[in-house]
């Protein structure tokens, strides 16, 4: 899964990087943790476009808001069935900026598990494959949500965690946001693994486990298992 990432890359330079026609109004975090507003970039009018929404997808038809962990990620598996996301998964997909993500190593005869920083070698800012959804409440209120769709876990990452974020390379951009494209199985052809060896991982503090802490010592790399 994928519970929590960093941000921290300029607003300006992510509307450039991401040929936004606005930029995001957005403070940049070491530590980005759910129910937190964040940017995703969705297409509008036909062009990229920034908008702010909360981590942890809200289903239209859902009663109440619901701020438990289980629509922080959708399972690539599933997403297009389940029916917590299979209407976002056909009209309204998403790209989620994150410089970097976390995922917690489980040790052996510990009950401490090791937290990972794993961000692209490049360290220019990923675009992760995500939904969002419009909910209005009884009382006429209105939020956007939004979840980070997840696939099974790469040779990096298959030392550290079983799962890992959809991660979608540039050229694909363009077909996953295209609101007019229902294609649900050509869409899926998109859930690849991330290539590893255009990725990096470092062991980071415990301090990251708490979402009060938001510094760059969050990423900062440690002595393997410190």
């Amino acid at each position: 899964m994928c519970g929590r990432f960093a941000l921290y890359t300029d607003p300006i330079a992510l509307a450039k990087k991401f040929q936004a026609v606005n930029v995001p109004e957005w403070l940049p975090s070491y530590n980005v943790a759910p129910s937190q507003a964040i940017p995703i970039i969705r297409q509008e009018q036909g062009r990229r476009a920034f908008a702010m929404t909360r981590w942890g997808l809200i289903p239209s038809w859902a009663k109440e808001i619901n701020t438990g962990y289980s629509t922080i990620n959708a399972r690539a598996e599933t997403v297009a069935e389940k029916p917590a996301f299979r209407s976002a998964f056909q009209y309204r997909r998403c790209l989620i900026p994150a410089d970097g993500y976390f995922e917690w190593q489980e040790i052996a005869n510990s009950k401490i598990k090791q937290p990972w920083y794993i961000s692209l070698k490049n360290q220019e800012p990923m675009a992760l494959a995500g939904l969002w959804e419009h909910w209005r409440g009884r009382d006429g209120s209105e939020i956007g949500s939004c979840t980070i769709i997840v696939t099974s876990g790469n040779e990096l990452m298959q030392s550290i965690h079983d799962r890992m974020p959809v991660i979608l390379s540039p050229e694909t951009w363009d077909t996953w946001l295209d609101t007019t494209n229902t294609n649900k199985q050509g869409l899926q052809t998109l859930f690849t693994q991330y290539p590893a060896d255009e990725m990096t991982a470092w062991p980071v503090s415990t301090v990251v486990n708490s979402p009060r802490h938001n510094s760059e010592e969050c990423i900062s790399r440690i002595a393997n298992g410190g």
